[in-house]
């Protein structure tokens, strides 16, 4: 079966990140977070493409964890998937279940966002992977940088590669430098199966990510170069050991009904 090609243009911005911030390494095996999102999806076809291009030898794998959240079908992705011969995890978790005896005062989506990082990292020390890829792009470290400034009083933003603090597992995304326009226009153009976000929490009111993602669409509009000054201005926190220190990354779930807490204002996968 013929695989999607993904984009030069995306495979040119991911090659330069992948290499500045030496994300895949000679005998990796990457575990991608596929929620079944076009930029999950353009990750998975980007990591599959360069497995057999690039000189470094490395493995491709991907994990999908399924919420339980009634209208959220990620299942159609084994299918998919089944015909390419990418090693594949489906993992369900009754999260929405979950929160109500263990949410305390977070946010659900917050609680939900841990809890997937947790089942992706076990998953990855029971199948052998070292590395958990995950698809947030520019957009998403530009509206995360505005929330943590505007929000929290802090310099901060996702980081593009880091070990997390138990030692066993290194985390990159290798889209850092891709806007998210051109995973939508790569998920379209190939007839991506997929999955939309409409999880009924994301969707009771405005988020600060969506206000932020307006904010910055309106500015885009009034200059051009701004995603290209961001991309400099946010390069120093995406680097681990950069400003403001390293990215408290969370621990590794124990079980299938625990995960550690993760850095305020990530999500689980893109």
């Amino acid at each position: 079966m013929e695989t999607p090609s993904v984009p030069r243009s995306i495979r040119r911005l991911a090659g330069q990140a992948i290499r500045e911030f030496d994300m895949i390494r000679d005998g990796d095996r990457v575990l991608v977070g596929l929620s079944g999102g076009k930029d999950s999806l353009t990750l998975l076809w980007l990591l599959h493409d360069l497995a057999r291009r690039a000189p470094v030898h490395f493995e491709v794998g991907a994990v999908t964890i399924d919420p339980e959240i009634d209208g959220f079908d990620p299942e159609r992705l084994q299918d998919y998937l089944g015909g390419y011969g990418i090693p594949y995890h489906f993992v369900s978790e009754p999260i929405a279940e979950l929160a109500g005896d263990h949410m305390e005062n977070d946010s659900f989506c917050s609680f939900c966002s841990r809890m997937k990082r947790g089942l992706m990292y076990r998953t990855a020390r029971e199948h052998g992977y070292n590395v958990l890829a995950l698809g947030q792009h520019l957009d998403d470290l530009a509206e995360s940088f505005l929330m943590s400034a505007f929000h929290g009083g802090q310099l901060r933003t996702m980081k593009a590669h880091y070990r997390i603090d138990a030692g066993d597992l290194r985390v990159i995304r290798p889209l850092v430098y891709v806007r998210e326009r051109q995973t939508r226009d790569f998920a379209e153009a190939a007839g991506l199966p997929v999955i939309l976000d409409n999880c009924p929490a994301c969707f009771s009111m405005p988020t600060r990510r969506e206000h932020m993602k307006a904010l910055l669409a309106r500015e885009e509009g009034e200059f051009a170069e701004l995603f290209r000054n961001l991309r400099t201005t946010l390069r120093p926190l995406m680097t681990e050991g950069g400003i403001p220190g390293p990215d408290e990354a969370p621990a590794a779930a124990n079980g299938p009904r625990s995960a550690e807490p993760m850095p305020r204002g990530e999500t689980a996968d893109g």
